[in-house]
């Protein structure tokens, strides 16, 4: 495994130093830019459009100072580890939207934009590995539907990500990537599972990111690295084209630095595809923007329940617990009226979740639409002992799962379906817009130990949308982010309280190990 692990460092070290050798730093703790055209630190997509719109920087020139930051701050310096594949044509690509803009003006906000895709959203020119040495080399034979959305919108898809192998656990570990870490700490997990992103774009690698939400990896990842991370709604965002792990709560979304640029994504993204059919439940319910949603008064008389289950009562939790609960006073000197929800019987994530029953089936249909996959189920997977060792007991259970038709399986359906009855039931109950809550009552772990404290279930379990957002920072140092639950396709009202709580604090501060590049 570990040669597979150094060939999968390989791939994107060696092609972002095969396109920037000039750009090259001689000093690994000093990192120099080749040119100082643009700063892409810490710039909203609205700054970067505009940038290219007033012809102050071209998309090439974007993708160019992404790569170096690439280059300097993911094998080098901190060594993030983030990244597994860099696009080949991704300077092509720009280069090719440059003449676009050029004749025919802007497709819109995303036009000649870098993202960065968790290595499990379907990609036709690049390998899907879901970070595991079992799908080393996989190349799909289209681009999953978010991933066409977002081309057709005009992004640049500058690389894939790291993840916890096959999604399934949330400190970011896996075969071919190895063990990303916390741009704010290297020496603790940067959440997950969709933590390669999160470093990713916390380390200003790319404008946004995308990641996946079976319970908790787009929130945790976000928290961990304070950013914005959206669950969407289940049936907004299709889930065709990406690598399954549990159907019933898989999900589709964006991480990014702002409110305003997970608009943005959203907005590229959400709609219905044919090969997802849950997806005709968002008819009727997505708005010609989200944008407009955003309002920085959108605070003032929204009436929002402090969701006091998830505060947790342990003394570890009071951390996180401390400046979630200072970011709700802020809340309400913006003009929100906030009351002390409490839930008795609040299942916890693993009397609740579906993953272990659901994963074989869904990952066997998924490698069965894939002709060039190297290996064709689960049981294939865990008799070769092609996965990462901590990830050996969960495997062999769920590959003994016989069948989805079992009591136990409608059980848990019936729970989840409670769960999500009681919270819109208290949301109405209550009169609020959302909950609120810590996105995880303890901050980030350090590398190889357990990361607990999450709160994934209310919505990976119930199919409501969540949003998290940064809260602050805690005494030892590490980002907290503030989670605001809401109804089924209320994605408006939690994209104007997320924008409308950053823009009164901007509690977002980059990470300092990864710095400007010095011209």
């Amino acid at each position: 495994m570990k040669r597979h692990f150094a060939l999968g460092l390989l791939t994107a070290s060696a092609l972002a130093g095969a396109w920037l050798s000039a750009m090259s730093p001689a000093d690994p703790s000093a990192p120099r830019a080749p040119r100082a055209t643009y700063d892409v630190v810490e710039k909203t997509i609205p700054e970067l459009a505009a940038a290219i719109r007033t012809g102050e920087v071209t998309s090439q020139e974007l993708v160019r100072a992404y790569l170096a930051r690439i280059e300097a701050y993911d094998h080098q310096g901190p060594a993030l580890n983030a990244i597994l594949t860099l696009n080949p044509k991704a300077l092509a690509d720009a280069e090719a939207l440059d003449r676009e803009r050029a004749a025919r003006g802007p497709r819109g906000p995303l036009h000649g934009i870098p993202i960065i895709l968790k290595d499990n959203y379907d990609t036709g020119d690049m390998p899907t590995t879901a970070a595991s040495i079992a799908l080393k080399g996989s190349i799909p034979e289209r681009d999953g539907f978010q991933v066409r959305k977002l081309r057709d919108a005009g992004a640049v898809i500058l690389g894939k990500s790291n993840l916890h192998e096959f999604a399934r656990g949330i400190t970011t570990i896996s075969t071919l990537g190895g063990q990303t870490r916390n741009p704010y700490d290297p020496t603790r997990n940067p959440g997950g599972s969709s933590g390669g992103t999160g470093a990713a774009i916390a380390a200003n690698f790319a404008a946004a990111g995308m990641g996946t939400d079976t319970c908790g990896s787009i929130r945790y990842p976000s928290a961990h690295n304070s950013l914005v991370g959206l669950r969407p709604t289940m049936g907004l965002s299709s889930r065709s084209g990406i690598v399954p792990l549990a159907l019933s709560q898989d999900v589709g979304g964006p991480l990014a630095r702002t409110v305003t640029d997970v608009a943005i994504v959203l907005d590229a993204t959400a709609g219905a595809d044919p090969d997802d059919p849950v997806t005709s439940r968002s008819a009727g319910k997505i708005p010609p923007s989200y944008t407009t949603s955003l309002d920085r008064d959108g605070l003032r008389g929204a009436r929002l329940g402090v969701f006091m289950p998830l505060f947790g009562t342990a003394p570890e939790d009071q951390r996180a617990g401390s400046v979630v609960r200072t970011a709700v006073q802020a809340m309400e000197q913006r003009g929100a009226q906030t009351v002390d929800v409490r839930l008795d019987g609040l299942p916890s994530e693993g009397e609740i979740s579906l993953i272990r029953l659901e994963f074989k089936f869904n990952l066997n249909a998924y490698l069965a639409k894939t002709p060039r996959a190297p290996v064709k189920s689960l049981a294939e997977i865990v008799d070769k002992g092609l996965f990462h060792p901590s990830l050996e007991q969960a495997f062999r259970r769920s590959n003994e799962v016989a069948t989805l038709d079992s009591d136990e399986y409608r059980a848990l359906q019936a729970k989840q379906a409670q769960l999500r009855d009681t919270l819109i039931k208290t949301m109405d109950d209550q009169h609020v817009v959302a909950l609120v809550y810590p996105t995880l009552r303890r901050t980030a772990a350090k590398l190889g130990e357990p990361q607990t404290g999450g709160n994934c279930a209310a919505s990976a379990s119930t199919g409501l949308p969540a949003i998290t957002v940064p809260a602050g920072f805690a005494d030892d140092g590490m980002p907290v982010g503030v989670e605001f639950l809401g109804r089924p396709f209320s994605e408006p009202d939690l994209l104007k309280l997320a924008y409308a709580f950053e823009q009164a604090t901007h509690r977002r501060r980059p990470p300092s190990l990864t710095p400007a590049l010095t011209p």
